[in-house]
């Protein structure tokens, strides 16, 4: 009787590392499972700084189109303009 199931283990061995192989490296696997919330993790972390950057851009359209100062002042900063009548005086070191 011993002899006749000895083909059993063999054929049990073998499907249990076809259903291991599968949970540890195919697809859906433990591995892919951990990437892919990894991924998951680093892109809501990028929406996050895409979504505080537009605020701070709509923000400032909303200045632009409200009044002339913010113009003014990129003009200032940024084109380094005076208004007219103005003197600019720059100190050097």
């Amino acid at each position: 009787m011993l002899k006749s199931h000895f083909w059993l283990f063999p054929a049990l061995i073998l499907l249990l590392v076809g259903l291991q192989f599968r949970l540890w490296v195919g697809e859906g696997s433990l591995a892919q499972v951990v990437d892919l919330t990894q991924q998951i993790s680093e892109q809501q972390d990028e929406n996050e700084r895409l979504l505080e950057r537009n605020r701070l851009l709509e923000a400032e359209v909303m200045e632009l189109k409200q009044g002339m100062e913010t113009v003014e002042e990129r003009a200032r900063h940024e084109l380094g303009m005076v208004k007219q009548g103005e003197t600019l005086y720059q100190m050097t070191e």
